[in-house]
């Protein structure tokens, strides 16, 4: 499979297990650890997306546990980010300046487990060179039962689209694509998938007896810049190459 005319052909791609087999048990119960700590915490970790989107899809206690920059929870998460393996794969879809954005831990429950409505990313994080792209790594399997990743194919050359992030009805987007009608992602213990931030995507509830566990982990080139500050997290986490754009301002407050 050639990852990168995949990746630009389709606007994602899908790597079959590219680490080493015995780093995913560790991350595996890893994950489940981080699981166990952030319940003690006490905080709200329900990340339901409430899209009036998903509104007909969805039970009203549904739930997705997540937190933010799952590589500050251990050192053992922060492997699974600079794994050689999977900078490797980035390097071949947006270069070797590699910049990490963002991760995000994602547990869907069992029975319970969230939809999230058909949307695009590049809203949340707009670069000027559009090279934003995300890899989610699967720590359990994920079948349509599950609730997998959902894609619609080649609709990051829509480019960027206005109310498309998930909470709004974009008409021009909505009356002609659907959540039920995308392309499922199914995968498998270990798997990668590769988006474009113009993809449209989203998943369906988790109906299983199964929980469905990733890491999405957002990468930008070194040279491509942030266009606006929109209160998402943005680690700036050189895992390879240069940062071009870093400055004493833009950094100080990581």
């Amino acid at each position: 499979m050639d990852l990168s005319k995949n990746f630009k052909n389709n606007g994602f791609s899908l790597v079959k297990n590219p680490f080493k087999s015995e780093l995913i048990v560790p991350w595996v119960k890893e994950f489940d650890r981080i699981i166990i700590q952030l319940k003690k915490s006490g905080e709200n970790l329900n990340a339901r997306w409430g899209s009036d989107l998903t509104k007909d899809l969805e039970s009203n206690n549904s739930e997705i546990i997540h937190t933010h920059n799952v590589q500050s929870f251990s050192a053992l998460m922060l492997s699974l980010v600079q794994n050689k393996e999977l900078i490797n794969l980035v390097e071949c879809l947006i270069g070797p300046n590699i910049i990490l954005h963002h991760t995000k831990l994602f547990l869907k429950p069992p029975k319970t487990g969230a939809a999230f409505p058909l949307h695009q990313d590049w809203s949340y994080f707009p670069t000027e060179k559009n090279s934003m792209i995300a890899a989610v790594v699967h720590l359990s399997e994920s079948t349509e039962e599950m609730g997998c990743l959902r894609i619609i194919p080649e609709s990051h050359k829509l480019g960027k689209k206005k109310n498309t992030d998930g909470h709004k009805v974009n008409p021009e987007i909505h009356n002609k694509y659907s959540l039920i009608k995308a392309e499922p992602i199914v995968a498998d213990l270990g798997d990668v998938v590769f988006f474009h931030s113009c993809v449209l995507h989203g998943s369906m509830p988790n109906i299983s007896n199964k929980s469905r566990k990733t890491i999405l982990l957002q990468f930008y080139s070194g040279k491509d810049k942030i266009l606006k500050m929109t209160g998402h997290t943005n680690v700036q986490l050189v895992l390879r190459g240069v940062n071009y754009f870093a400055t004493r301002n833009n950094v100080s407050n990581i």
